[in-house]
């Protein structure tokens, strides 16, 4: 017990250590929440393009409305085979060594490359989400007068969110766990700040085995979070 206590005041309190599990996790949850808005933001346009290409008809795909719907959902599929056929840790390398060389800002170029890459997972949670839709729940917003933009906004998206919620809260686990790797560009994220600890003191157990317990914990609360939204969603249906 004695062994544990010199570990563990030599591992976190000696010179403050401590700050590097704590500043390290503040940088964690501040890529994750900005590049879940990002991913989000681009998955939702990118899903609704290739639903709305899906559903078009053939008298609709050979006007100039469906030539640019067509277009565009190319370039949707181009953009969503690239990004989920290459590793999360290529694109990030890739965007900090190349793309985004010049930039000063570490937690940037973290948060572009993980926010873009979400985008492409999340594009196919909400294209399915929407596909399961009923179809008359579109042509009924129609019929009301509402554009496709007002049905998809008022009708199917909410339906559509409620159906994919679980997928969603899944993408944002594994968006936490994947900024791990933002060490591989010198950025003190919450595991860098774990061994640059183990690197110093010599000692990987507590370390390591703490930040494992951090995000363990906030995988924990994230999925009770979802679990309350999702009876609480429900509860709404049932009503």
């Amino acid at each position: 017990m004695s062994n544990f206590r010199e570990k563990f005041i030599q591992d976190f309190i000696t010179d403050n250590r401590w700050h590097f599990i704590v500043d390290g996790l503040l940088v964690t949850l501040r890529v994750t929440a900005m590049a879940l808005v990002i991913g989000v933001v681009i998955g939702m346009v990118v899903g609704i393009i290739r639903c709305a290409h899906d559903q078009q008809t053939k008298n609709e795909r050979r006007g100039l409305r469906g030539f640019v719907i067509n277009l565009l959902n190319l370039v949707c599929k181009i953009y969503v085979t690239i990004i989920r056929g290459t590793p999360s840790l290529v694109q990030l390398l890739i965007m900090y060594f190349i793309i985004l060389v010049s930039a000063k800002s570490k937690v940037m170029v973290a948060t572009l490359t993980f926010g873009i890459n979400s985008g492409a997972y999340v594009a196919e949670i909400f294209r399915g989400g929407i596909m399961a839709v009923d179809k008359g729940q579109m042509e009924a917003g129609r019929s009301l007068g509402l554009n496709y933009v007002q049905t998809m906004y008022r009708i199917v998206l909410p339906q559509a969110f409620k159906a994919t919620l679980p997928a969603l809260i899944n993408e944002l686990i594994t968006l936490l766990k994947e900024t791990s790797i933002c060490g591989y560009i010198g950025l003190n994220e919450l595991t860098r700040g774990g061994d640059i600890i183990r690197g110093t003191t010599f000692d990987a157990f507590l370390p390591l085995f703490g930040v494992a317990i951090i995000y363990l914990a906030l995988v924990l609360i994230i999925s009770s979070l979802a679990s309350i939204m999702e009876r609480r969603l429900r509860a709404s249906d049932i009503r």
